[in-house]
């Protein structure tokens, strides 16, 4: 069982990851630092959003709309790191 956990904290890290991944680089192309033009920029750019756009539209479908502020990356990394406390935390009543 501490297997799973240890598979299921993976899973949850490669997530943050590449949510904290996709935040920098719409920074990045927001401020003009790279381009969508350059071919390998709009694979990544577009690669991304396919795994965490599913997530962010759930997500805001709860949040009020603010306007151009999207928060639904916050909401997203909030829930993984609350996800990783309560299993690291409660890991001995799965051993």
């Amino acid at each position: 069982m501490l297997s799973l956990i240890q598979i299921f904290l993976l899973i949850l890290s490669v997530a943050q990851f590449i949510i904290i991944a996709h935040i920098i680089l719409s920074w990045l192309i927001n401020f003009n630092v790279l381009s969508l033009r350059s071919p390998i920029v709009a694979s990544i750019w577009d690669g991304l959003n396919r795994l965490v756009e599913p997530i962010y539209m759930r997500i805001r479908q709860f949040l009020p709309d603010l306007g151009g502020i999207d928060l639904a990356p916050l909401v997203a990394l909030i829930a993984i790191y609350a996800i990783r406390i309560i299993l690291i935390n409660n890991i001995g009543v799965f051993v």
